[in-house]
């Protein structure tokens, strides 16, 4: 196995990082989903919670990054993955419709559920920044566990703080995305009849044209999420000047 630094531990630190920062919502969730529960019961919430959810997370990574392998479904999980990394520079809204759960196996299924659905970023995301190595897939879920479980409510209040830390987050996103795309299986013939190819990798004027992409791609997230933001921020001014 290949420990060098571009081959093994960058992919590694990405793959963390998603997981922390992609993970920040779950934690509201999983947060707001026992708050109604008596103290002792809401560590029971989140331990066995967290932790079934973990299990299928990883069981539906796995199963992604072998649909990965199909022509054209990188193309589109790098699509869903830049729309996603737009999509975490806009403001959050909504969470405060979750109910609270009196009962402690109530609260479980919906941090479950809640899960499952909010975690097919996580899942597209880290497996691409894994590509075709399971070792490093499952070594980085398992290094995320703790931070994820233990850190990404206090990342929540950092990010409050440090809103640089969101757009960092959906700039590696559309890194990541752009990464993806170039490495899709359908266009491997075009990209060996129209670039240099070292390594199978595609080059342009000496660099990854993967680099190359995945820069354009995170400035494309950073631009369109900032612009959006901006007029979401602007139509709810304008709303609330109206109510008033």
């Amino acid at each position: 196995m290949d420990f060098s630094l571009q081959a093994f531990w960058i992919p590694l630190l990405k793959i963390i990082w998603i997981n922390i920062v992609l993970s920040g919502d779950n934690a509201v969730v999983i947060a707001l989903a026992a708050r109604s529960l008596p103290p002792r019961q809401q560590k029971l919430a989140v331990g066995w919670g967290s932790g079934a959810a973990v299990g299928m997370r990883i069981v539906l990574t796995l199963f992604a990054v072998a649909l990965l392998q199909l022509p054209y479904l990188k193309l589109i999980g790098a699509v869903l993955l830049l729309w996603i990394g737009v999509q975490l520079l806009l403001p959050e809204e909504g969470e405060e419709n979750i109910d609270g759960h009196e009962n402690l196996l109530a609260a479980i299924k919906t941090i479950l559920i809640a899960d499952l659905v909010m975690s097919l970023d996580n899942v597209i995301a880290v497996a691409a920044a894994a590509g075709d190595n399971i070792v490093l897939l499952v070594m980085g879920l398992a290094i995320s566990i703790p931070l994820v479980i233990f850190g990404s409510t206090l990342l929540m209040k950092v990010m409050e703080r440090f809103p640089i830390i969101i757009t960092a987050g959906g700039a590696l996103l559309g890194f990541v995305a752009g990464e993806m795309a170039v490495s899709d299986p359908a266009l491997r013939d075009w990209m060996s009849g129209n670039f240099q190819m070292v390594d199978n990798k595609p080059m342009l004027a000496g660099i990854h044209l993967e680099v190359i992409v995945g820069l354009v791609a995170a400035a494309l997230v950073v631009l369109t999420g900032k612009w959006l933001a901006s007029r979401q921020t602007a139509a709810a001014g304008e709303t609330q000047e109206i109510g008033n």
